[in-house]
């Protein structure tokens, strides 16, 4: 199975437009176009991921004065996009189809295709204590990584061929709850990966 992106070229970088954070402020946050091909036989549903692996495991370093995240400190993973039970006939998400800019507090219906469920992101953990932003992060949210961080950020777009129709997890799901589930039931996957960084000297 492949996967792969007119949006932005695998392991080359991701235009702001489709990243919630940009120089000087909020990005465009589309999702990004992504197809895949080459299935296996018995697929049911497809069940897409993006994670950030590069975020950093310090909290108190994102966005501190004077202060330059490192690139050999300690990371860790964020999501970005959790969804599931993507119809076997689905092959292509358009860009901007399931995200199209910026919904303070996140989205609580977000589009997708018919049939398919998404999960949480971890913007929901992260903006739980901004009194302007706090809520539940449904969908897709694109890259933000700190501007005080030397890395470049990789983000990977993981589909999933599933033998089943439709996903064990509650309406109300993470990645970690995709995951498990998922546990005995992937037939295939493919993934391709771009980058970002806020980081002046990028």
């Amino acid at each position: 199975m492949h996967i792969d992106s007119t949006s932005f070229a695998h392991g080359q970088a991701i235009p702001a437009e489709f990243a919630l954070g940009a120089p000087g402020g909020f990005g465009g946050n589309r999702n990004p176009q992504l197809s895949w091909r080459d299935a296996p036989a018995g697929t049911r549903s497809f069940a897409l991921l993006c994670i950030d692996t590069d975020a950093p495991t310090d909290a108190a370093l994102v966005g501190a004065e004077g202060v330059e995240i490192p690139v050999e400190h300690a990371r860790g993973d964020f999501i970005h996009w959790v969804m599931v039970d993507i119809p076997a006939e689905v092959h292509d998400i358009a860009a901007g189809s399931c995200s199209d800019g910026v919904d303070a507090r996140g989205k609580r219906a977000p589009a997708g295709p018919a049939g398919a469920r998404q999960g949480l992101n971890d913007y929901t953990g992260w903006l739980a204590g901004n009194a302007d932003m706090a809520g539940d992060y449904f969908g897709y949210d694109g890259p933000y990584p700190p501007a005080n961080d030397l890395r470049e950020h990789r983000y990977f777009f993981r589909v999933f061929a599933l033998d089943v129709a439709r996903l064990g997890v509650d309406e109300r799901f993470t990645a970690g709850d995709a995951l498990r589930a998922m546990q005995g039931h992937v037939l295939a996957e493919a993934a391709t990966w771009g980058s970002y960084s806020l980081h002046a000297a990028a």
